[in-house]
């Protein structure tokens, strides 16, 4: 017979006031999250939306197996003895949810414990979450939901505190996010015993410019190149039986915006940070305007970093007005110098200098004509941005204005990927992406080029 433990809680702003609640279902077994389920109830009692989040939790425990044995843990005491049998019911709005609460599992599948606050926080962070919601106007959403990931980083902090995880296996050595050392220490870890298996995945990258633009598609494991067993833990993931990852915690999550068209996207002509810094067209402003409606409606974007362009800054203000949010300029997410080749079409610079291209097409360390930046170049840069900006945003979620090179670059970063890989990866203008980054040292590719806000 299967277990659940089933975390339930509610909250309501003024008590009654703006009222909602949270539940989670555990398989007690795995101690994997099963379930999440919140909402905005309205104006409420505690007790009413705790008594609501129980129901909810209770219900979403019986939809995945009728027959389970079912563990509540909250941290209301009035619920808990209430449910338990131990203390009457009163109050006339609570009266119908406790039977409704009674009727969902037979009485010799349930057991009650009443549970610290501090031990309750998956249940309240989603609770909040759904009065959060509810303020603005919306329902909760689960896709936009990281109450999970904000009790893994109180855990993994806690833990940490008291007791630094050693060091993983040692390997292959490279610069860092070099793909051909983590590809060693990959092959490594796949090679080292199953015992010893654990973690997550890195490497650096680079990007393309306008005329390398667009495409569509999800991805998975990766890392920061701050660690050198990160590719190791990668490996011992992928080898770990059911993926049984480590809590890693709550990431900082960077949300990687390319900026909208300029007179130069549609021509696909290069243009990086030493040309002419076009403003955005007028496509491009509807554009922004798109994102940024599709940004505010998620709700997630806690704080805004744009590069210094004047395309990515326009884009990055769009998005700052709707949010009600601030700007922050950082130097290391400006697009790469392409040097002689700013303004022009990729023919005209095959035509002009087609020896120079073909060693860059070839070779990250090779510089456009006239002294550009490289694509190796490009990758050191944003992998120090990179690090910089996890270390400033932990745990948070975070918009990145940016442009085409120094997005695929992330994207690269995080999965280890060859510098060729810069080429098979299309990105469109306006189009999001995503990466999370968590304390440990590893990654994870969550979107790539979405533009469904577009359309």
């Amino acid at each position: 017979m299967r277990e659940f433990i089933v975390e339930a809680d509610g909250g309501s702003r003024g008590n009654p006031g703006p009222a909602g609640y949270g539940s989670v279902v555990i398989d007690a077994a795995t101690g994997e999250t099963l379930v999440e389920a919140a909402a905005y109830i309205g104006v409420a009692t505690n007790n009413v939306a705790e008594y609501r989040g129980l129901v909810a939790g209770l219900r979403a425990a019986h939809e995945l197996d009728p027959t389970a044995e079912v563990h509540v843990r909250m941290d209301s005491k009035l619920v808990v003895e209430q449910m338990s049998g131990r203390w009457k019911i009163k109050h006339p709005d609570m009266k119908p949810l406790a039977a409704e609460a009674a009727r969902i599992f037979p009485a010799s599948q349930l057991t009650y414990e009443w549970i610290p606050r501090e031990q309750n926080k998956h249940a309240d962070r989603l609770a909040n979450e759904a009065m959060d919601a509810g303020k603005r106007g919306e329902q909760w959403s689960a896709a936009a939901s990281t109450a999970e990931l904000d009790v893994r980083a109180a855990r993994t902090a806690a833990r940490t505190v008291a007791a630094p995880e050693p060091s993983g296996p040692s390997g292959p050595s490279g610069p860092p996010g070099d793909a051909a050392a983590g590809a060693a220490r990959a092959r490594a870890a796949m090679a080292a015993p199953t015992s010893s298996r654990r973690g997550a995945a890195d490497s650096p990258g680079s990007g393309a410019v306008e005329s390398l633009g667009g495409g569509a598609t999800k991805a998975g494991v990766g890392v920061g190149a701050a660690k050198e067993d990160a590719d190791v833990r990668a490996a011992q993931v992928v080898a770990s039986p059911g993926w049984a990852a480590a809590d890693m915690g709550a990431p900082a999550t960077f949300v990687l915006l390319r900026h909208g068209e300029t007179p130069l996207t549609p021509q696909k002509r290069f243009s990086g940070s030493g040309g002419s810094d076009p403003s955005l067209s007028d496509i491009g402003l509807e554009q922004a305007e798109r994102v940024a409606a599709a940004l505010a409606r998620r709700g997630t974007i806690q704080d805004i970093v744009a590069s210094p362009l004047a395309r990515t800054r326009e884009t990055a203000a769009a998005v700052a007005t709707l949010l009600g949010l601030e700007v922050t300029i950082e130097d290391g997410l400006r697009e790469t110098d392409f040097g002689a080749w700013e303004g022009l079409t990729f023919g005209e610079v095959r035509e002009r200098y087609p020896d120079d291209l073909t060693k860059w097409l070839a070779d990250p360390d090779a510089e456009p004509t006239g002294g550009g930046e490289s694509f190796a170049a490009t990758a050191t840069r944003i992998a120090a941005t990179r690090d910089k900006l996890v270390a400033a945003y932990a745990g948070r979620t975070v918009l990145l204005v940016t442009h085409v090179t120094p997005i695929k670059t992330f994207v690269r970063l995080a999965l280890g990927a060859p510098p060729e890989s810069l080429f098979r990866m299309e990105l469109s203008a306006a189009s999001l992406s995503a990466v999370a980054y968590y304390a440990d040292g590893n990654a994870s590719v969550r979107l790539l080029n979405d533009t469904s806000h577009l359309r």
